[in-house]
């Protein structure tokens, strides 16, 4: 796919380090949900500086949404974007993705790795076909979850949230163990995607493996 360039539309925080960032469509662009693109800022020194983003817009929504962690601390992409606003132009590469819904299951996200899950459970929302799906979100403190309430609405008690700095009610805190997953995931008889820093994707599979839970079965997507 050629290069796109794109006016941001609007540009906000959802959370302390999280940006939403929605911009034009080109023309007859496509991708299904779960899958990213890889995007640079259309400025001096910053076109060929590529950063992968998943989409959380729908594929048939008028626009494309993305949804950012930031790390103001590395000079890099995301800070930069801390400082764009409307009308700045990004740059689109080519669109790429790993997390292909294959049916009901359980979805196992480590803080921005929630980002592939997004589009495909409003997707499933749309058609009313959420079913029996679940999500486990882990995240370091309440402050970090991004979109809470939309994923409460979508799923209501399907939404599980573990925090590993804080305590707080109605909240697991911890890790996701094996013990965690057994009391929340209801049997191997299904899907598991994963998204996630290295050390939990890795951490999450070995559970799953020991659980006799099958290769096929788990669909995953570092970031």
């Amino acid at each position: 796919m050629k290069q796109q360039i794109v006016k941001i539309k609007t540009i906000d925080h959802i959370t302390h380090d999280v940006l939403r960032i929605v911009t034009e469509k080109p023309l007859h662009y496509t991708f299904t949900s779960g899958q990213a693109t890889e995007v640079s800022i259309n400025k001096k020194d910053w076109q060929n500086e590529k950063r992968p983003f998943t989409f959380t817009s729908l594929p048939d929504n008028e626009y494309l949404e993305f949804m950012i962690k930031t790390y103001p601390s590395h000079k890099s992409v995301t800070n930069e974007l801390l400082k764009s606003k409307k009308e700045d132009e990004l740059i689109l590469h080519d669109v790429f993705g790993a997390i292909n819904y294959k049916g009901e299951g359980v979805f196992i996200a480590g803080g921005a790795g929630v980002t592939p899950f997004i589009s495909i459970l409003r997707y499933l929302q749309s058609i009313n076909e959420i079913g029996d799906n679940k999500l486990i979100f882990a995240n370091k403190k309440q402050e970090d979850i991004i979109l809470k309430q939309e994923l409460k609405k979508i799923l209501g008690d399907k939404f599980i949230n573990i925090l590993s700095e804080e305590k707080a009610n109605g909240y697991a805190n911890g890790f996701i163990t094996m013990d965690f997953l057994l009391d929340n995931f209801g049997g191997i008889n299904q899907y598991f995607y994963l998204c996630g820093p290295p050390p939990m994707m890795e951490f999450v599979e070995k559970q799953l493996q020991d659980l006799n839970v099958g290769e096929k079965h788990i669909i995953k997507e570092e970031f």
